[in-house]
């Protein structure tokens, strides 16, 4: 009987690509994949190590596994992921129960670790060096069937001062463009309609590989291939945005409009300190640009409040660049001091309940700009996909092309007929809920 594998991915969709192709190499090693992990005799926990919320959510997963390990129910357990690749030994350490902790470099090897651990090896720590990391292979996409990730490039160069990404994931390191667009060929022959591209900077895409910024060439590219409908682009750094960029999303239809654009703070100081370009000016014209060359077009941001010697002057002048921006799509983070990085140790750290209002007070201005443009949508007909019923609202749900799925808001709809996972329906919108719009299918 072959060795059951379960597996809980947790954080971003660049490492649950990563998991995707793990579990598509343990398939074809020939062990049986269970969607339940609790069912498995071998769970592997793919971990986020980006901030503390995000390792305790880890740490916690863990335990709750290693519980049941200790109570006879599955026979191993594994970490893998970001916080294995940041934490190495301390992991294990840390937490004895566990059977092995797997760096991102040695993700290629997780059959054969599986396999050492039926053989009776002593607990694991495999690493190896990031850069290790195969970009390529075959994935079992976990997503809804007719939407999919399509990671283009790998670790970052940016070197923010508040970020853990390069410790974990290493230098930058594009994808050749003839293997992305082979992979979103495979992706539309499997039925995927709804491409997202993401990268930790989609922006700087190919400037290592190419020496220049390829971006917009591999997007018109992606508009070619038959069967897909939406592509979006998540994080785009504002710095790298060009004209070219703007003129490929304006043109292409497939390319929806909606523009990921992490800009963490306006305040020229601050991004000084963040190690970022910029001033609330530059950020005006660019939004400015924006708007006015693709009509319509969704921003999507994320802010940061109470970085290290953020007064409440900058602070009150973030505020009001929210206020004046009126962002479609926002979050706001309060700032987490990270270990190795510079911004950890920087003297003037603002204390966790100032910070933390201070991400209350933009979020509940946000609520306000999102009640607004959401209250415009109201006798508009939008194009949504479909994604499933639910029972309890009894009416179906969707998205449209101004949200990105696990991120934005749902369509509530009704509808005089049964529609299929993935089906592409006209909504008219009737009226809106918190961040969701409700309409009726016409």
């Amino acid at each position: 009987m072959a060795t059951r594998v379960g597996m809980v991915s947790l954080g971003c969709a660049k490492n649950q690509i990563d998991a995707e192709r793990m579990l598509f190499t343990l398939r074809q090693e020939g062990f049986e994949l269970v969607a339940d992990a609790a069912l498995a005799d071998v769970v592997i926990i793919n971990t986020c190590g980006f901030i503390e919320s995000a390792k305790q959510e880890a740490i916690d997963t863990i335990l709750e596994f290693c519980t049941l390990k200790q109570e006879g129910r599955i026979k191993a357990v594994i970490c893998t992921g970001c916080l294995a690749e940041r934490y190495r030994d301390e992991v294990m350490k840390e937490i004895p129960e566990l059977d092995a902790v797997v760096g991102i470099g040695r993700n290629s090897e997780i059959a054969e670790i599986i396999r050492d651990i039926y053989a009776g090896s002593e607990a694991l720590c495999a690493f190896g060096d990031k850069e290790s990391l195969d970009l390529e292979g075959g994935r079992i996409v976990s997503t809804q069937p007719f939407t999919a990730y399509l990671k283009i490039a790998e670790g970052c160069d940016n070197c923010c001062t508040f970020c853990a990404i390069p410790l974990i994931r290493g230098r930058f390191r594009s994808r050749r463009q003839e293997d992305i667009l082979a992979e979103a060929r495979w992706l539309a022959a499997s039925g995927v309609t709804e491409i997202v591209v993401i990268a930790q900077d989609t922006t700087r895409y190919g400037e290592d590989i190419y020496g220049e910024p390829r971006l917009a060439e591999l997007l018109r590219e992606l508009c070619r291939i038959d069967g897909i409908r939406w592509i979006r682009t998540l994080y785009a750094y504002p710095e790298r945005i060009t004209d070219g960029l703007l003129d490929v999303i304006a043109s292409e239809d497939k390319l929806v409009k909606y523009l990921d654009i992490p800009i963490q703070h306006c305040s020229a100081e601050i991004l000084r300190r963040m190690n970022r370009s910029g001033s609330r000016d530059g950020l005006e014209a660019l939004i400015k640009k924006i708007r006015e060359r693709i009509p319509g077009i969704v921003l999507r941001t994320t802010v940061m409040t109470g970085f290290p010697g953020e007064t409440e002057e900058q602070f009150t002048e973030l505020c009001q660049f929210v206020k004046d921006m009126k962002f479609e799509r926002l979050g706001c983070f309060a700032y987490s001091a990270e270990e190795g990085t510079p911004a950890a140790d920087f003297e003037d750290q603002v204390p966790i309940k100032i910070k933390e209002k201070r991400s209350e007070i933009i979020m509940e201005e946000q609520m306000f700009i999102s009640d607004r443009f959401n209250e415009s949508m109201i006798g508009r007909e939008l194009e949504v996909v479909t994604e499933g019923f639910d029972r309890y609202a009894e009416c179906w749900f969707g998205r449209s092309a101004m949200d990105a799925p696990e991120i934005d808001g749902k369509v509530f709809f009704e509808s005089d007929r049964k529609l299929a996972e993935g089906e592409y329906v006209t909504v008219r919108i009737d009226d809106v809920m918190d961040y969701d719009l409700i309409g009726t299918r016409l």
